[in-house]
């Protein structure tokens, strides 16, 4: 609250959320740059050094009370068994396993991992004389989301606020564009599986999901068909099998006007 806006943004933020229980809250906590000189410090002590960075852990935790907590850092010279960079977890993203802080493989992996990628094609940040042309589309950012959960992935969007803590214009714009998506097609993105198959083997675009509980398979097409036939080549009808389809007007191609 020294800087900036003066102001707890973080503890702000976290009010706003508890008051919609719909939401959760965790906190992003950026660990040492490698040009930092505690951070330089430490790689003169072959990293054994105590760690300076539990005081804000301890802040961040006992004061915030978040649900999870993403330390994150470079990983610049560390030696790659360090437990502390998280080398032995479960759950991969992009960056270190990588060599790029956006990763989308396109197909099932066996274990879990996060897409991390930004509005912003080149910053995590804000940018203010960023152009729109550097700024992925409504579709694009749905079509992230949809390969995404259909390859068992979670996606993490990212935005820059201002120095003081305003979203800009244009990414309001996109996270309500992507809420309205949501709010008609969320049924094939909320608590949903990968399928056996991940996109279609006849018609390019087609992704899918499924609820293995209530037997259902979603196909997402990801551009309207001029027409309006669609031909799946993955699914497979049995006997039992109940044949159901609904195309929704506002799908996609129709964003911009909802």
């Amino acid at each position: 609250m020294d800087v900036g806006s003066k102001r707890d943004l973080v503890g702000e933020l976290a009010d706003a959320i508890r008051r919609n229980t719909d939401l959760h809250f965790g906190l992003y906590h950026s660990l040492f740059e490698w040009f930092n000189p505690l951070f330089l410090t430490d790689k003169q002590n072959a990293f054994q050094t105590p760690s300076k960075s539990l005081p804000e852990l301890y802040e961040i935790v006992l004061k915030y009370k978040p649900e999870i907590v993403w330390s994150d850092g470079d990983v610049k010279d560390v030696v790659v068994t360090n437990d502390r960079w998280g080398t032995g977890c479960m759950c991969k993203h992009g960056g270190f396993y990588t060599c790029s802080d956006r990763y989308n493989p396109g197909h099932l992996l066996p274990h879990k991992w996060e897409n991390c990628m930004t509005i912003d094609k080149r910053s995590w940040g804000y940018r203010r004389n960023a152009l729109i042309s550097e700024l992925l589309t409504i579709e694009e950012l749905v079509k992230e989301l949809v390969e995404t959960v259909s390859c068992g992935g979670n996606l993490l969007m990212n935005i820059g606020p201002t120095h003081d803590g305003r979203i800009p214009v244009v990414f309001e714009e996109r996270l309500k564009q992507m809420g309205k998506w949501l709010k008609v097609n969320g049924e094939a993105i909320y608590s949903t599986k990968p399928w056996r198959a991940q996109n279609d083997s006849i018609t390019p675009g087609v992704w899918y999901t499924c609820r293995s509980q209530e037997q259902s398979v979603y196909a997402i097409f990801l551009e309207w068909p001029t027409n309006w036939k669609i031909i799946l080549g993955e699914p497979i009808p049995g006997g039992k099998t109940e044949n159901w389809l609904e195309l929704r007007s506002d799908a996609m191609s129709r964003l911009e006007s909802p």
